[in-house]
């Protein structure tokens, strides 16, 4: 037997199939023995039926018939045609015949796939030498917000012992009443400290918040007139003041009556004024002064707030919208000064 039949021999009793042989070899040198020529295009025949349709597994194992003994083969004797693999001789198996796979032999195992350790997470990196971040550290913190004060509204008492500038300071900051809260500027009275008539009128107008005195512009100037008519002014025997020290404000923005609440709120004001003027008597300007001051509003007569002689008369606003009022203005002026003694 020779070597290639011993090897095809050998391959078959291991399952493994017939030898693959290139065709270039049927064309051998004449060297090689008869039995090589032979079994060439046995093994040639071979090579289509070895297909299989399923080859995406392993190749099907070849039954192959047991061969002979080698030592009861002639070394010359042709040898018998290697019997075709039975997957070649017999039609294909069907779908549901898979018993082939019992004789196939096992795949190689796989290697074992190693699993790539995922990649170390890149560190923050340090910020370089140069780039100091300590001054994070020196920054000064916000200052707290400041809040003003709240300011305690001022008592009867210390209006009392008040001097004239301290109280005039006092109403400009009054918080006594609702009034400061929708005042434009708080409006004290000004004058002779040492008055003979405290003029006395309602509420400050818009007009005299701006000009920080009471009966501003036209009226004032009337006012300035009638008192020049009894040898007074504002300068020179007389202070001017109001019931209420701030404008009161109505909803729509306009100019209202003072409430009971806040003339009873400013009345220590005017208690004050009276005593550090040492006035002897008071003249009040309009119905609506005399009734705040003494419940009711009386002209043509001497009434009395307390010991004081009090005298009503018309506002000088309410004169300009009727001129004709002022011969009536000049008799209560006349009132005022004979009950004053003069």
């Amino acid at each position: 037997m020779s070597i290639t039949q011993r090897s095809n021999a050998f391959l078959q009793e291991m399952g493994v199939g017939p030898r693959w042989l290139l065709r270039s070899r049927a064309h051998a040198a004449p060297g090689h023995d008869a039995g090589l020529a032979d079994e060439e295009p046995a093994a040639a025949a071979v090579v289509p039926a070895a297909v299989e349709p399923r080859a995406a597994v392993a190749a099907p194992a070849v039954v192959a018939a047991p061969a002979p003994a080698p030592a009861s083969i002639p070394a010359r004797a042709p040898a018998a045609p290697a019997p075709a693999p039975a997957a070649a001789s017999a039609p294909a198996a069907s779908d549901d015949d898979n018993a082939w796979f019992d004789n196939a032999p096992a795949p190689p195992p796989k290697a074992p796939t190693l699993k790539q350790p995922a990649p170390p997470r890149a560190k923050a990196e340090a910020p370089p030498g140069d780039e100091d971040t300590s001054w994070f550290d020196t920054v000064p913190a916000a200052a707290p917000v400041q809040r003003a004060p709240v300011q305690t509204a001022i008592t009867d008492e210390e209006i009392a012992a008040m001097e004239l500038p301290e109280l005039q300071a006092a109403v400009r900051r009054c918080t006594r009443c609702r009034l400061c809260e929708t005042r434009r500027a708080a409006v004290p009275g000004h004058g002779d400290k040492r008055a003979r008539w405290l003029v006395l009128g309602t509420a400050p107008t818009l007009a005299d918040e701006e000009a920080g005195e009471p009966l501003a512009g036209p009226p004032g100037q009337l006012l300035h007139n009638m008192l020049r008519a009894v040898d007074l002014s504002a300068q020179k025997g007389a202070y001017v003041t109001t019931l209420v020290k701030c404008r009161p404000v109505a909803d729509d923005g306009g100019e209202r009556l003072p409430g009971a609440d806040e003339l009873a709120a400013c009345r220590p004001y005017l208690q004050r004024e009276l005593a550090l003027t040492g006035a002897g008597l008071a003249l009040t300007l309009g119905g609506v002064t005399a009734k705040g001051l003494l419940g009711v509003a009386a002209r043509g007569k001497v009434l009395k707030y307390g010991e004081l002689p009090v005298v009503a008369t018309f506002h000088p606003a309410d004169l300009l919208k009727k001129p004709e009022d002022k011969a009536r203005a000049w008799a209560d002026l006349c009132l005022a000064r004979s009950a004053h003694g003069r």
